[in-house]
């Protein structure tokens, strides 16, 4: 493995090998679909452009971004292939989108127009998907309005201004096993996907499934399977099984080294607001990450840390920059390696512990981590 230095203040390392071993997994997963790996939001934190390169490497066929300017970027950045963004506001870089060679979702009749003129002032057909809301009730079409859309869509892919290369859609509840609206929704999209098809529709792809659909229905894989916490190594949901039940690696790990430590005689009180009191006279070590940097406020008193193979949590209020644990009688120098989170292979605790403490889920822990901290991306070169 990549030996790295301890961080000087915190960092986020990617294990980049972990990545293309869980979208490996994934594609055995869903066999006889295609796999996009979902890097929106700088793919959840983990740093968009490396992350897409390594999915790429291990088999992934597209990538998906939520708005236009990430998928943009990732084309600026030299990333090939198919890339798919499906959250468009009026006025958005469509023709961007169409010289781009982006797939670009369409959700509404306003949007069919920007994109078929972006694709007029471009003098090239836009590639585009059809989104339909089979019962999520965000973004898609809904089936009242789906008739008006196929026509539109299928006159101007007869004018040359479009080709519609997938129908889609996306699960509400599909981390939530056995949940009724999961039935409802796939019978949802197979008559929509049916009556466009029946249209004259020929599309490339038709896909639905997320990260825990992939994981737990494969009726849902269709052409395509659109994974993203998972490919990070984290599990969509405590009721689907941990990571390792999932046969997931997690990805990144946010270690800090220790700023300072002292010792403090009973009754001293930490950080803002006093909510932690020594109980009697102990060590306290200061970690230099905090809301600032993406460690959750919400988990103040009970946020997980290790350090020198011992469990921590937080004391006290976690500060913008900043916060304390209280070490007992453990001895720690200033240097020390703190790990917030990570795989747990080395005892420490996960992205999942995060949420726990903090009332949120794993997807956030990740997602949320700040600009400041450094990402250090481990396995750059693809080792085969």
């Amino acid at each position: 493995m990549t030996q790295t230095p301890p961080p000087s203040r915190v960092r986020a390392e990617i294990d980049l090998d972990a990545l293309r071993a869980n979208v490996r997994s994934l594609r055995a997963r869903a066999p006889r679909a295609a796999l996009m790996a979902v890097v929106k939001s700088d793919a959840y934190g983990h740093g968009a452009v490396p992350c897409a390169r390594a999915a790429i490497e291990a088999g992934a066929a597209w990538v998906g971004t939520a708005t236009p300017q990430e998928a943009l970027a990732l084309r600026a950045a030299g990333i090939p292939g198919r890339i798919m963004c499906w959250l468009w506001a009026p006025g958005d870089p469509w023709r961007e989108g169409v010289e781009a060679d982006l797939d670009m979702s369409v959700s509404g009749m306003w949007a069919l127009a920007e994109v078929t003129a972006a694709a007029r002032e471009a003098g090239r057909p836009a590639r585009i998907q059809l989104k339909a809301d089979t019962g999520l009730g965000r973004n898609g079409c809904p089936p009242a309005d789906w008739p008006e859309l196929v026509a539109a869509a299928l006159a101007a892919q007869a004018r040359g201004e479009a080709v519609v290369t997938g129908l889609w859609s996306h699960f509400a509840c599909a981390d939530e096993p056995g949940h009724p609206s999961i039935a409802r929704q796939l019978a949802a999209f197979r008559e929509m996907v049916a009556y466009a098809e029946g249209e004259g529709l020929d599309p490339e792809v038709r896909h639905m499934a997320n990260s825990p659909a992939t994981l737990t229905l494969p009726e849902a894989h269709f052409d395509l399977v659109r994974t993203g916490i998972a490919i990070y190594g984290i599990s969509p949901s405590p009721e689907l099984g941990t990571h390792r039940e999932l046969g997931l690696r997690p990805v990144m790990t946010l270690a800090a080294s220790v700023a300072l430590v002292k010792q403090v005689p009973a009754g001293h009180g930490v950080s803002y607001g006093h909510h932690y009191i020594t109980a009697e006279e102990t060590t306290l070590g200061l970690i230099p990450a905090g809301y600032g940097d993406g460690v959750p406020r919400h988990a103040s008193g009970r946020g997980p840390v290790m350090i020198g193979g011992e469990w921590h949590r937080a004391a006290g209020r976690i500060a913008m920059d900043q916060f304390v644990v209280d070490l007992g009688g453990q001895k720690v120098q200033e240097g020390a390696e703190a790990l917030l989170f990570g795989p747990g292979t080395r005892g420490e605790p996960t992205a999942q512990d995060w949420a726990d403490a903090a009332g949120t889920i794993a997807y956030e822990i990740v997602t949320r981590i700040g600009s400041r901290v450094p990402r250090v991306h481990l396995h750059e070169a693809c080792a085969g």
